[in-house]
């Protein structure tokens, strides 16, 4: 008789299941008197740290921002002047990315669009790739965030796919809509039409919801006078020597009356007094301050990432785990149910318009993704409505524009509106068409199993490659062309051939029914992946090595100062020795060997 053999082992778990939340603690109906107290004390404790916790990472993003803008804002006005390489719609593109990604805030790439549009220095169709560009750089932040849980490989797997989902939106957007503008101007068309469709007349500020709490702490660190970067965009020789660093700060602003015998005018006059932050009277330079601030806001910020981790998993266990795990990814019933994808795309814009950031509310929802509270196919709809969110803010910010420059404002950030919501009628509507999930998944998975490549994902999308198609595009567009086309080319192949080596195999010829004829490196990870761990060891090794010998030698020195011969005369000492050359002659074969 055959042996039985189970089948558990042949039954592999789906790494994307959500972990199994149950209530194993105490039920509240089996607590006493005292032990009711002291949940509801640690539950109240626990949420109090947590929005406090919440309130430094939103602030340590602000300040994160201000220090950008401080060690690069500048550079990102000189970016902007560059107006003969603005023309090139995919230079626009990357210079959206790049002066988001050095600002650190999509909104302020944006405001200086708007100001350079107003002023008459871009044309609203130039203007468009960079709003596109801006869209792709401000997704960077939550894919940070989602590093901190590195050290968990589950956790990791679905935080940075809840992380990716937004960029792979981002980059499925503009590589469809940016050709589509390009040859058709639907875009411009369209905003203009709906700007000269309706008499908006120009409105107060944009309400500033958030921002009213955090404003007390971050501007008593640091303020900055963002009208600098738009100068220098708009070729202002003077902000060029100016400060970003804010010294004199309006308190209000008052309308007089003035009568003379002929006419009666207003004439506003301004109160203003010297700003009570940090670096007011500081003598280092804007770039000083910014790598002072953006050491400091780095490190609270990951310490708060990684405090609201543990204190989310110490909270969402039990019956609240249950609870909100319901709450979060059940559906309607049944015929209502492809609502639901649509109720998280308006929570979504909702919760972004009260924090006035997308960056936030993205980045508050990855490391949820990651512990498995929220699944993946919910935080798509949440990120595309972050996107939606965002804009309303910009559009707020227009409609306080001067009469004369509301036309051209509004249009730009109308633009900004229908690019996000053209890219979720491509993306989203047909299950079918939810390309960023399944791309989201199968780089989660690579990263998982390789979690090196997560930093050369970031370097490469979101650096290298904008850095390269800028400096094409100053060699100009032939350059650009001639370089950029064999190698998208030569992508879009390997794509269609790894699509029919999955689904269709037999339309392909022998060879080409897989990529075993390359080198390994050519088609694997794995090659890399020992590289990069020989490389890692080599390091450790070295430093090993460095603190054996270091001791070996006061060891040894010590003792052939006290007495010579009972270092030889006593075992344990010759042990030492021994298991010393031992690590040493380990660490010469690592060497060996890894070279």
């Amino acid at each position: 008789m055959a042996p039985a053999v189970s089948t558990a082992a042949l039954i592999e778990d789906d790494p994307w299941d959500m972990p199994e939340l149950q209530d194993t603690g105490v039920k509240w109906a089996d607590l006493d008197t005292k032990g009711k107290i002291l949940r509801v004390l640690t539950i109240a404790a626990k949420l109090i740290l947590l929005l406090g916790l919440l309130y430094m990472f939103v602030c340590s993003l602000d300040i994160l921002s201000s220090a950008f803008q401080l060690v690069g804002g500048k550079a990102a006005g000189d970016i902007f002047q560059e107006n003969t390489v603005l023309s090139n719609p995919l230079a626009g593109l990357v210079i959206g990315m790049l002066v988001t990604l050095l600002v650190q805030s999509s909104s302020t790439s944006s405001s200086i669009v708007v100001t350079m549009v107003s002023s008459g220095l871009l044309e609203v169709s130039t203007a468009v790739p960079i709003i596109m560009g801006t869209n792709i750089g401000t997704s960077v932040t939550n894919t940070f965030v989602a590093m901190t849980q590195v050290g968990d490989r589950n956790k990791f797997r679905r935080a940075f796919a809840g992380a990716t989902v937004h960029d792979f939106f981002n980059w499925l957007s503009v590589l469809v809509l940016l050709p589509l503008e390009v040859a058709t101007g639907y875009l411009v068309k369209l905003t203009d039409l709906i700007v000269k469709s309706f008499n908006i007349q120009s409105g107060e500020n944009a309400p500033a919801l958030l921002n009213v709490i955090t404003d007390p702490l971050t501007q008593s660190i640091i303020e900055l006078d963002e009208t600098v970067i738009s100068g220098i965009a708009v070729g202002d020789p003077e902000a060029k020597n100016k400060s970003l660093i804010k010294v004199w700060c309006q308190t209000a602003s008052n309308t007089v009356i003035i009568l003379t015998n002929v006419t009666a005018s207003n004439c506003k006059i301004t109160n203003i007094k010297k700003c009570n932050h940090i670096f007011v009277n500081t003598n280092l330079s804007d770039l000083a301050v910014g790598l002072i601030l953006l050491a400091c806001s780095l490190l609270i910020l990951c310490t708060c990432l990684i405090l609201i981790v543990k204190l989310l998993n110490s909270m969402l266990k039990g019956q609240v785990a249950v609870v909100i795990n319901k709450i979060m990814n059940t559906d309607f019933p049944f015929p209502f149910a492809w609502l639901t994808g649509y109720i998280a795309i308006v929570v979504g814009a909702g919760m972004t318009f009260i924090v006035q950031s997308s960056s936030v509310f993205t980045s508050a929802i990855t490391p949820l993704v990651g512990i498995g509270v929220i699944k993946l196919e919910r935080a798509y709809p949440l990120s595309l409505g972050s996107n939606i969110g965002t804009t309303t803010t910009a559009i707020l910010a227009a409609m306080a524009s001067p009469v004369e420059k509301l036309g051209n404002s509004l249009q730009i950030a109308l633009v900004h509106l229908f690019f996000n919501l053209s890219g979720i009628v491509l993306w989203y509507p047909i299950p079918f068409t939810r390309l960023p999930i399944r791309m989201a998944k199968a780089l989660g998975q690579l990263t998982a199993q390789y979690r090196w490549f997560s930093g050369f994902y970031i370097i490469a999308c979101f650096f290298a490659f904008p850095l390269l198609v800028f400096g094409l595009s100053l060699a100009g567009w032939q350059v650009l062309v001639g370089v950029l086309v064999p190698i998208v080319a030569v992508l879009i192949f390997v794509i269609i051939v790894n699509i029919l080596q999955k689904h269709k195999p037999q339309w392909l010829p022998s060879v080409l029914r897989s990529w075993d004829f390359l080198p390994q490196w050519a088609h694997s990870l794995e090659p890399w992946d020992r590289v990069v761990t020989i490389m890692a060891a080599r390091c450790c090794c070295c430093c090993k090595c460095c603190n054996v010998t270091e001791e070996d030698e006061e060891t040894g020195t010590q003792e052939n100062k006290d007495n010579e011969i009972e270092m030889y005369d006593k075992p344990t000492i010759s042990v030492e020795i021994k298991e010393a050359k031992k690590t040493s002659d380990s660490c010469e074969i690592l060497k060996a060997t890894s070279l």
